[in-house]
């Protein structure tokens, strides 16, 4: 029997070039000089954001490395964060990433029945990506609107009291949609300059 050998994504750098453009640096700096000396961490969730953002949709580690750079701080501080919160995405993912808390069975939110719904709908399973690269589907704990359930995100905009017609009326949205790019004042550079 041989042992399989699993090299986690944070351990595969691929020793890319990674730069922010001028004008995004320019804005990721005035982002920085909104904290004291010393505390130049508390700017990494929005500096990650515009990097997921800017840089193609997903972190690897080449991209956290810069990011601990410019705040001056070591990589682990930053895959810390990354790792942590549901919208940062390490491995590529669909355009539109819809959301839906709890896979399992839940009195409260539905969270199981939209998931099975979405699934067949969308011919994915969780943590998969539909073929043409516009949908991906996730799981995550809780998406904290128990009172307006069931409920699903995707990307920044949440869907409350979800029936199954309301989500094909979403999902055919989103679909009309897939040639747009999001305007430039929804992006989080320049939400946060």
């Amino acid at each position: 029997m041989s042992e399989k050998h699993f090299k986690h994504k944070l351990y595969v750098k691929e020793n890319k070039a990674v730069a922010f453009s001028p004008t995004t640096l320019e804005k990721i700096n005035t982002i920085i000089s909104h904290y004291p000396e010393g505390q130049q961490k508390s700017a990494l969730i929005p500096i990650l954001h515009i990097a997921q953002e800017e840089m193609g949709g997903s972190l690897n580690v080449d991209i956290m490395e810069y990011v601990a750079s410019l705040l001056s701080i070591t990589p682990i501080e930053v895959f810390e964060v990354a790792t942590f919160y549901s919208q940062f995405y390490l491995e590529p993912v669909g355009k539109y990433v819809i959301e839906v808390c709890h896979t399992g069975p839940c009195a409260i939110c539905g969270g199981e029945d939209i998931m099975a719904y979405l699934e067949e709908k969308l011919e994915i399973k969780v943590g998969e990506t539909t073929s043409d690269g516009l949908f991906s589907l996730k799981a995550v704990e809780c998406l904290g609107a128990c009172g307006s359930a069931p409920v699903m995100q995707v990307n920044t905009e949440f869907y409350e009291f979800l029936d199954l017609t309301k989500i094909d009326t979403i999902l055919a949205e989103l679909r009309s949609k897939k040639e747009l790019k999001k305007p430039e004042e929804q992006t989080w550079k320049e939400r946060l300059s």
